[in-house]
């Protein structure tokens, strides 16, 4: 898409300056320093408990941080602070994006997102190993988006297959349709945050299965069934759709649709400015797969991310370091 036809078609008043994929803390630092730097910044993030830091039980070693905290906690700490100076953050998954022109494009369940700069911070819990039948079923009952394709499942049984806040409020979001909901959770108990918890627990139309693994999704030509394991107990569970919202540790990169450049690895290639190698597009955080994954060193690209982007907005020719 040419620039000038995407400004015509969409519109400058829908368009932001930075978008920010992944509000974990290489994406909720950038957002505080590119909304500082009084640029209107949007985020879009699956879920607080949906990124690496989000289900970490202990953080005891980030700097100025005495106390005890969870890494859910801390998260949202980062997330209220960006907030605060004018960061907008919204629960949304990235399913596809447009990055040929000046104005990037976005597009979630939800609509489509439009900014001058994109800083890709979407982390590396993406999967690396599917179930058996899923990709055989995959858009004939096997999806990763609720919102999308719930409807088509009206007054029939459904299951999910995750723990954290997404899988839980993709759960809720499918009792609006489905005649019942089989939220498989293969912890004891479900990770998402306190709010959401209560709300599943109390649902009519949602029965939660603790402790229990998903095998293999059933059916030929259309998902019939998912096979369950409790301990040494299985179980299949007759199912029109099996929506799948685990993780593993990939970087989180399908919705680019391979127009950035990457490593061996499947890593987002950046520079020492975190420029990938699309222009206006940058990158921080565990989707470089950087030796030490710590949270510390997240919160530096991001701000290293956000200080270029705002470079790249301010229209220097290069992203040249302070002291050059």
């Amino acid at each position: 898409m040419d620039d000038e036809r995407s400004e015509e078609s969409h519109g400058a008043e829908n368009v932001v300056d930075v978008l920010v994929i992944g509000g974990g803390p290489a994406g909720a630092t950038a957002a505080l320093y590119a909304a500082r730097a009084r640029l209107t910044t949007r985020v879009l993030d699956r879920g607080l408990t949906s990124g690496a830091l989000g289900t970490t039980h202990k953080i005891t070693n980030y700097p100025g941080v005495t106390e005890t905290l969870t890494g859910a906690e801390l998260v949202e700490r980062m997330r209220e602070q960006a907030a605060a100076v004018g960061a907008e953050f919204l629960q949304e998954r990235a399913l596809g994006a447009m990055l040929d022109g000046a104005i990037k494009e976005v597009r979630t369940a939800q609509g489509v997102h439009r900014a001058r700069a994109l800083i890709v911070a979407s982390g590396s819990m993406g999967r690396a190993v599917s179930l058996p039948g899923e990709e055989r079923l995959l858009g004939r009952g096997v999806s990763y988006c609720a919102t999308c394709d719930g409807f088509f499942f009206t007054d029939q049984e459904v299951a999910v297959v995750g723990d954290n806040d997404e899988a839980v409020e993709e759960a809720l979001f499918l009792t609006r349709y489905a005649h019942k909901v089989h939220l498989v959770s293969p912890g004891s108990s479900l990770r998402a945050t306190a709010a959401l918890r209560q709300e599943a627990e109390t649902n009519p139309k949602l029965q939660i299965h603790p402790a229990t693994r998903a095998g293999e999704i059933l059916g030929e030509a259309r998902v019939e069934g998912l096979r369950l394991a409790t301990g040494e107990a299985h179980e299949d569970l007759a199912v029109a759709a099996v929506f799948v919202y685990t993780q593993g540790s990939r970087p989180i990169v399908d919705f680019l649709d391979g127009q950035l450049e990457l490593s061996d690895t499947g890593c987002i290639v950046v520079d020492e400015f975190m420029h990938s190698s699309v222009e206006g597009v940058f990158a921080a955080g565990d989707v470089l797969c950087k030796h030490l994954k710590q949270v510390v060193i997240a919160v530096a690209e991001g701000a290293v991310a956000a200080i270029s982007a705002e470079r790249y907005l301010a229209g220097r020719e290069q992203l040249r370091p302070d002291w050059a």
